[in-house]
């Protein structure tokens, strides 16, 4: 496993160790090949000769040209890396995030557009797609993401997006209970098939599961979970969890587009996991970024098949 390099812990240090390109450059191929460079074509461990103007190593062994932003969210980027840089700082360190427009004026983007899709390709760069499932005693419920409209109430409710929530629950026999690992994520309704599957995908066999008396999580102990039902007052952690997404949403973002909300709260699950370790996050990113690109705009304007505005309920 490649060892962590480290990171500025002050916005005073930031500026200082990323003062052009150039620094960038330096910490972006350390972060990626921080045990040296190998040629991806000849095997290569010489010393490669650096291409600032193009952001590429070159082999000097075999001569093959290496990208140092390939499978990153900055791959053929426009924008300075400057930018990208300072952006994943004030989003991975600034504990409340920032909109998109507060991220537009703190880089001093030109345009709205451009500000919302770095911030977007920065929330991909969150998720790492083969992340260990959560384990032990872990709280489930669902919740409703949308401001009051008139229509049906509860589970089905029309107008709004379902959430589902999975959060451990830590030191259970000692004197304080407190919240673990999170996770989220928008499911289309309320049926066994909706939640058990994402707890299938989420948790792993064998832990207990707590939840309400709600029939879709029937079927549970067929799945290999421990499956315990109890009153609301007993999933107290996702709950305050909830309760927090909503403010967050309101907040900061003061509402967001429904088809883009899971990338909201993959930021605020992301959050959530790293509240101990701020400073981390930023180094955290950059290192999530080498293993995935982010999506592009067409993928971020077309995300999803629901349209609205989604405004978080109290």
């Amino acid at each position: 496993m490649a060892k962590r390099i480290a990171f500025p812990k002050t916005r005073l240090e930031f500026q200082q160790w990323f003062p052009d390109e150039k620094a960038c450059l330096d910490y972006l191929r350390q972060s990626r090949w921080s045990d040296g460079f190998v040629c991806p074509k000849c095997g290569s461990t010489r010393d490669p000769y650096s291409i600032e103007a193009y952001q590429r190593i070159e082999c000097s062994g075999c001569g093959h040209q290496t990208s140092v932003t390939a499978g990153t969210v900055m791959h053929r980027t426009k924008m300075p890396l400057q930018a990208w840089f300072e952006g994943a700082y004030l989003v991975t360190t600034l504990t409340p995030g920032l909109s998109a427009v507060q991220f537009q004026r703190q880089l001093g983007i030109n345009t709205y557009e451009t500000a919302f899709q770095m911030l977007h390709k920065l929330r991909a760069a969150m998720v790492r797609p083969e992340r260990d499932r959560i384990h032990g005693l872990v709280e489930v419920d669902e919740t409703l993401i949308g401001g009051k409209k008139p229509g049906k109430r509860g589970r089905g409710a029309a107008g709004k997006v379902l959430v589902v929530g999975a959060i451990e629950v830590l030191g259970k026999n000692e004197k304080r209970e407190r919240a673990g690992r999170l996770r989220l994520h928008v499911v289309p309704d309320a049926s066994a098939r909706s939640l058990v599957g994402f707890i299938a995908d989420k948790v792993e066999p064998g832990s207990i599961i707590t939840t309400d008396d709600w029939q879709g999580y029937t079927g549970l102990e067929d799945k290999g979970y421990r499956h315990e039902v109890v009153g609301p007052k007993e999933l107290e952690h996702i709950h305050h969890t909830f309760g927090n997404l909503k403010t967050w949403l309101k907040g900061t973002h003061h509402g967001v587009s429904s088809k883009h909300l899971q990338a909201y709260l993959n930021e605020f699950v992301f959050r959530h996991n790293r509240r101990r370790t701020p400073m981390a996050a930023f180094q955290t990113i950059l290192g999530l970024a080498t293993h995935a690109e982010g999506p592009t705009y067409k993928q971020i304007y077309s995300a999803g098949n629901k349209g609205g505005w989604v405004h978080p309920s109290p």
